[in-house]
């Protein structure tokens, strides 16, 4: 990632260049990583932006990129292109990039998931300031997340539970971070303590 360390999201195999606003992204930026697709039972429901997803429409979801940006999307296998744009967050797997809508994900014809190139053509225009966080855990109980937060808020100051109606889970935020460069460094503390960590802009949850 050579000069772009300040955009990873905690996963080996991404990378982004034309860095300079907070959050990371610029018209250019590019990342490259696995892209997955959601359809049915999301279908219908209220996305993260407030839109309700319709999977038939050329959109997807992102974990940082800011709601409204327009992204170019390149299966690297067979080089098929869409452009699609984020009004959703996720996808929630570590080593996922992008959540395509089922309309996007066959436009490019890829089945199930596939390795892709992200260019950002463009983000939306000035907006309130962004907050990070770090999320280490997802659950279907509550007690269980409860747990997690608890030893997470005694040694790291900050940890919440935020149910997500999307896939109904409690998932697992540690930290408040203004920068995704001190969140990262966040990230990779506790993907060394507690497991599987990646950093998300507040707003994907809430």
């Amino acid at each position: 990632m050579t000069n772009s360390f300040l955009c990873l999201v905690l996963a080996p195999a991404i990378y982004l260049t034309g860095c300079t606003n907070k959050s990371g992204v610029s018209p250019g930026a590019v990342q490259v990583g696995i892209a997955s697709w959601y359809g049915h039972p999301f279908h219908g429901r209220p996305t993260a932006s407030g839109e309700i997803y319709d999977m038939e429409k050329m959109t997807a979801a992102h974990r940082t990129f800011a709601l409204g940006t327009v992204v170019h999307v390149e299966n690297l296998t067979n080089k098929q292109t869409v452009q699609v744009r984020i009004n959703d967050r996720g996808p929630f797997v570590q080593e996922r990039i992008i959540d395509l809508s089922h309309a996007a994900a066959r436009a490019i014809s890829m089945p199930g998931i596939a390795n892709v190139r992200l260019k950002v053509i463009s983000t939306p225009p000035t907006r309130a300031a962004e907050m990070f966080a770090v999320q280490i855990g997802a659950f279907s109980q509550r007690s269980e997340a409860e747990d997690l937060r608890a030893q997470m808020e005694r040694k790291y100051g900050t940890a919440k539970l935020v149910f997500r109606d999307r896939d109904q889970t409690w998932r697992v935020l540690v930290g408040l971070q203004p920068t995704l460069e001190s969140a990262n460094t966040l990230a990779m503390q506790l993907d060394n303590a507690a497991g599987p960590a990646f950093v998300v802009l507040i707003d994907s949850l809430e």
